[in-house]
């Protein structure tokens, strides 16, 4: 299921209101967004949290803004002013010249207040107890950095970070880059992986169709997970022994190491990896 996360709530905020609305105690994410976000919150359900192994990191696009003058403790417009504010006097052309150098391969500082695990405590329990977190840079990979437009202190931007990236810290980084600080003051995920903002839904539709039954409409179509894995078609006898563990022969052979197998066209039975020729174990069995 594909969440359009509202501001102002956490990534548990969402689970527990799905869990509500649907019965299903067993759910679980692909991704965290901070509170201020919005966007795409892709959700497992059920059985399909057992497929979270197969999806692995997962790269993001976001837009936004970012507002110059001041910079934040948590880097973010919920945080406090870090310093004074400064008057902006900054070009769309000195703006897009300093993003610039926010590409491709580097090492990023994560934020002080941030889910980063240090000694097994998070970083922002330290940084709210007065500590500072002794953070490291961590590699990652900013795909795409484009500044699309730029009024007053606020420049609007496309981007796309890997894994573990925090668009907060590229945020502070460029604000003092352009050398009058800088902080997030809006985010939404328009992408993380093949989970799209145009096929998510909002809380309040997704409660209602849960009401009637009738959330499935809004849910992707099993055969579209895992874009990577090819989708094999069991009979009703390979689906049976299947069920039980056992490995069988698939007519559809495949190169690929890992298969998803259905029976029929919606039902995904399992996730299979092949032994030999045309010989699958299934290594995850969803019934």
């Amino acid at each position: 299921m594909i969440v359009d996360k509202s501001t102002g709530m956490t990534s548990h905020d969402v689970v527990a209101r799905v869990r509500r609305a649907t019965g299903e105690r067993s759910i679980g994410h692909l991704g965290t967004l901070d509170p201020m976000a919005t966007g795409v919150l892709p959700l497992l359900l059920g059985k399909f949290t057992r497929l979270a192994q197969f999806f692995g990191p997962l790269k993001k696009t976001y837009t936004g803004t970012i507002r110059f003058g001041f910079a934040t403790d948590t880097y973010d417009a919920e945080g406090q002013p870090a310093g004074g504010a400064v008057d902006v006097f900054l070009t769309l052309d000195q703006v897009r010249s300093a993003a610039s150098r926010f590409q491709g391969e580097v090492e990023q500082m994560p934020p002080p207040f941030s889910a980063k695990k240090i000694a097994g405590k998070p970083a922002y329990k330290l940084a709210r107890a007065g500590e500072e977190p002794k953070l490291k840079p961590v590699p990652i990979t900013i795909h795409r950095f484009e500044i699309t437009s730029f009024e007053g202190d606020i420049a609007a931007f496309l981007m796309t970070v890997s894994s573990g990236g925090y668009v907060r810290s590229v945020a502070h980084e460029l604000g003092r880059a352009l050398g009058c600080g800088g902080h997030l003051a809006s985010l939404r995920r328009i992408a993380a992986g093949p989970f799209e903002i145009e096929n998510a839904i909002g809380l309040a539709e997704a409660e209602a169709l849960a009401a009637k039954g009738a959330l499935s409409e809004r849910m992707p179509h099993p055969r579209t997970l895992l874009p990577d894995l090819p989708s094999v078609t069991a009979d009703v006898f390979s689906a049976s022994r299947i069920r039980n563990g056992v490995a069988v022969n698939l007519p559809e052979f495949s190169q690929s190491a890992l298969v998803k197998v259905f029976e029929g066209q919606t039902r995904l039975i399992a996730i299979g990896r092949r032994i030999a020729g045309t010989l699958f174990q299934p290594i995850v069995v969803l019934g």
